[in-house]
């Protein structure tokens, strides 16, 4: 779908490279988190991409085409584009955020009317409360949700996500964060996410790039690289509760064991992570948790245990 090969990107002569002889491959539907220190390309990468920067040598092919060799504007336009301050025109409606793409491939009124509402029922905002509303009415959360489904309009095959929860208070990063995952499951994208989170990207990324003053120094699953860091800078910037990290990759049901004879106390979805699930059961000094489903039914349950014997070592 993406292929970097041996791209340089220098600002000015002289200068040390922004990004030096980087090979990338993303393949089709996947996710992919690049993540380094302020500084390390990643953004820059990102951005030669949809050519809104032009590498100095090497080529990057979108769907087996140099994108030296297209025109940027339909590029963009095939493209969907998330940033972090999410740009939405202040003076523009909800709706006529999320169509202006749409609006540049000349789209009807009734086409463009049912993508709106379908975009934002996806990103659960009420069409009939948020079309007519301007950003300015939108909580943080929300205006970020418009960002989305703006950049989903034209239904693109690769999404671009720049520090996309970046401005967003923690607490509302982490239900996005989630509700995102959901989202591009049921969309089937390839989507690649700058941020300057570990955690984010062990969490949103089937692989994740981990970059250094403009060279990538270890591409591979979360796991993987948990597991085995490339060098000790990377095992230093996973940093020194990368066994813990690792719980958040195993979720609940896949080591719960069968519900108790009685259910009592607190209870964990069964799709939490065993980091979550450790955090609640130390928080509450408990023993264990019953595993409810989202119908109520208490289908487990987990034993803390059997979540320290998850513990890798």
């Amino acid at each position: 779908m993406i292929r970097l090969e041996h791209v340089t990107k220098t600002f000015g002569r002289g200068n040390r490279p922004a990004v030096e002889n980087l090979d990338l491959h993303f393949e089709a539907g996947s996710t992919v988190a690049m993540i380094g220190p302020s500084g390390c390309g990643k953004t820059t990468t990102m951005r030669m991409i949809n050519c809104l920067e032009t590498p100095t040598s090497g080529r990057v092919l979108v769907n087996g085409n140099d994108v030296a060799n297209t025109d940027p504007r339909h590029l963009r336009r095939t493209i969907g584009y998330v940033i972090q301050q999410v740009g939405l025109f202040p003076h523009m409606t909800i709706a006529r955020n999320i169509a202006t793409v749409p609006r540049l491939l000349g789209w009807d009124k009734a086409r463009t009317d049912r993508r709106i509402d379908e975009l934002l029922e996806l990103v659960s905002l009420d069409p009939a409360v948020m079309r007519d509303r301007l950003p300015h009415e939108l909580s943080g959360g929300q205006r970020q949700r418009v960002g989305f489904a703006r950049a989903l309009a034209a239904d693109p095959a690769i999404m671009l996500m720049d520090e996309p929860f970046g401005a967003i208070d923690p607490i509302t990063r982490l239900r996005l964060q989630d509700e995102f995952r959901q989202i591009l499951k049921k969309v089937s994208k390839t989507v690649v996410i700058v941020t300057h989170d570990i955690d984010e990207a062990i969490k949103m990324g089937d692989r994740v790039a981990i970059m250094r003053d403009g060279q990538l120094l270890q591409y591979d699953s979360p796991e993987a690289i948990l597991a085995n860091p490339a060098d000790e800078f990377v095992k230093n910037f996973l940093g020194p509760d990368r066994s813990i990290k690792r719980l958040s990759l195993i979720n609940v049901a896949s080591v719960m064991a069968a519900p108790r004879a009685t259910a009592q106390g607190e209870s964990i979805s069964p799709g939490a992570s065993l980091h979550v699930a450790l955090a609640r059961i130390l928080g509450s000094n408990l023993q264990g948790m019953d595993v409810q489903a989202p119908d109520g039914t208490v289908i487990g349950y987990l034993d803390r245990d059997v979540i320290l014997a998850c513990h890798p070592q």
